[in-house]
């Protein structure tokens, strides 16, 4: 198995990790770890009361999976009516379809470490964006 670094998008090359772990090393907000043509995987680390914030992918399905920290997901298909709404903990799956408003808030003590798939691919290839206020920035 190769080392994982944090530092590199390896799309397009056949590539294997430990997920669980490169999840609980990153320390950047958003870190493309491989971007292919048709999928993205991404690490993300929310720090104690932040969130992801509220956002929408309109042509985009993604999947994230918590590895450690808890937190609440809000999902609907009107921003201002978010009625689904769930409690996450570590090992919690989140699917979020295309065109659905959501966001993920910590709601715990420690970060929440998380992968998301992206179906297609949504942040550029190599994005490494180390606080939500510089992944706000680069990206509307």
């Amino acid at each position: 198995m190769e080392k994982h670094s944090c530092k590199s998008d390896y799309g397009g090359e056949p590539y294997v990790l430990n997920i669980n772990r490169a999840a609980r090393v990153n320390n950047n907000y958003r870190t493309a770890l491989w971007t292919g043509e048709h999928l993205q995987l991404t690490l993300m680390n929310i720090r104690v009361g932040g969130e992801i914030g509220l956002e929408v992918h309109l042509d985009t399905d993604q999947f994230l999976k918590i590895e450690q920290g808890n937190g609440l997901v809000k999902m609907g298909k009107d921003k201002d009516s978010l009625a689904y709404q769930k409690r996450i903990c570590a090992g919690s799956a989140i699917f979020v379809p295309a065109g659905t408003w959501h966001n993920l808030v910590n709601a715990g003590n420690i970060p929440i470490k998380l992968y998301s798939i992206y179906a297609p691919p949504n942040h550029p290839k190599g994005a490494v964006q180390r606080t939500k206020s510089i992944a706000d920035t680069e990206e509307p």
